[in-house]
């Protein structure tokens, strides 16, 4: 069994690095190729069928990608980006180039900073007061799990820093979920919810025999652990007055002797 075992693991190695660096081509180094959905061709990656020649929609003419015709001479998009190869008639989406993402992006250069550590584009507004959270955009959204760098929908960024749909968020609101899905803080201000949560708390008070049992929390917003008085309804982080917590485990005097009797 351990010998068989060894000769899998030496034989996944080996495909591991079968052709390892001899395959790819100017901007990936891989061993696949792509059938690309749009013209049912196979190319090296996306910027190679990127690179791929042009056909004019009014003469036919294929050429090399540039944005007049070389035949008659029409503009084939009003917004031409030499580096991306994307054309685009509808200007009013104010396209500009970032250097930094490498891609062409909509809502006008002069309106969006480019973040270093984040590795994304980011409204002027949060410019000053944004959270950095590194490759903030190069993940899955984890509400529809899209890609987010190069997404065509709007984007918000959450209180702790990370990156959202903002209609995926509009979507978790409608089910009355106010926390991020990455990190679990609230990404709104939650006072008067945790105003009504101390109401009911109040009100339901506990039987007796509940008096000495402690549990430990974590506070999903400000991140402290705490010892707490249990309570069925909920646990407020003594820390930061939150309710987004969780039982981490039960406290030293857990067990009452009423608890003990009754097990």
């Amino acid at each position: 069994m351990e010998i068989s075992f060894q000769l899998k693991m030496s034989s996944e190695e080996s495909l591991m690095e079968l052709g390892y660096g001899d395959f790819g081509c100017s901007h990936y180094r891989r061993r696949c190729k792509i059938r690309t959905p749009c013209c049912d061709e196979i190319f090296g990656c996306r910027h190679c069928h990127n690179e791929s020649k042009v056909i004019c929609s009014l003469c036919a003419t294929e050429q090399d990608v540039q944005q007049h015709c070389i035949n008659c001479g029409v503009c084939m998009g009003k917004y031409f980006c030499s580096k991306c190869k994307f054309f685009d008639d509808d200007v009013s989406k104010n396209q500009y180039h970032c250097n930094e993402c490498g891609i062409c992006r909509t809502g006008g250069g002069e309106n969006f900073f480019h973040c270093s550590k984040c590795g994304c584009c980011y409204s002027n507004l949060l410019k000053d007061s944004h959270k950095c959270v590194e490759r903030a955009m190069h993940h899955n959204c984890p509400v529809c799990f899209e890609f987010l760098f190069d997404t065509t929908r709007d984007i918000t960024v959450l209180r702790c820093g990370h990156t959202i749909h903002l209609e995926c968020v509009k979507e978790m609101e409608r089910h009355f979920r106010y926390s991020c899905p990455i990190c679990l803080k609230s990404y709104c201000d939650m006072s008067q919810v945790w105003g009504k949560l101390d109401q009911e708390v109040a009100s339901t008070p506990m039987s007796q025999m509940y008096d000495n049992k402690m549990v430990w929390i974590l506070c999903n917003d400000c991140g402290e652990s705490s010892e707490v008085n249990f309570h069925v309804l909920a646990h407020k982080c003594p820390k930061c007055n939150s309710y987004n917590t969780r039982k981490t485990r039960g406290g030293p005097a857990s067990y009452s002797p009423g608890i003990s009797q009754m097990m």
